[in-house]
């Protein structure tokens, strides 16, 4: 088992030069001129792929945000159901939002998990309609 012996730099060990005792590490040797060319254009293409990228995650569709704001709107009638249930409040009147809410077709999400999710929350909206046969 290892302890805090110090507070302090750490001592270096015997045959250990002092600067990488302090670093951790070195930088393995190269050939001059090796490696250079490459880095570069590396280095550069990581972040435009990266912005790239995020660009196309947040381009989101009419159909995608109509299809995010209609499931939003049935995971909040079901949360409302759940609080009606457990509170003894007025659960038909619940219901009956959450199943015009089922009945009003969402927009098909271009986005294909998206479109997964909102079929998920549309099939467990009508489960609970019907287990209460509505």
């Amino acid at each position: 088992m290892t302890g805090i012996e110090a507070v302090g730099w750490p001592v270096s060990p015997r045959g250990v030069s002092r600067a990488r005792a302090k670093s951790g590490f070195m930088m393995p040797s190269e050939p001059d001129g090796a490696g250079h060319a490459t880095a570069v254009p590396a280095t550069q293409a990581t972040p435009l792929a990266s912005m790239l990228a995020l660009q196309e995650l947040s381009e989101e569709t009419v159909e995608d945000r109509e299809a995010r704001r209609h499931s939003h709107d049935m995971l909040a009638m079901l949360a409302e159901l759940q609080r009606a249930l457990l509170g003894g409040g007025d659960e038909v009147a619940v219901l009956h939002r959450l199943a015009d809410l089922a009945a009003a077709a969402p927009p098909a999400a271009t986005d294909r998990r998206l479109a997964a999710m909102v079929s998920a929350i549309v099939l467990r909206a009508r489960v609970e309609l019907a287990r209460r046969q509505i």
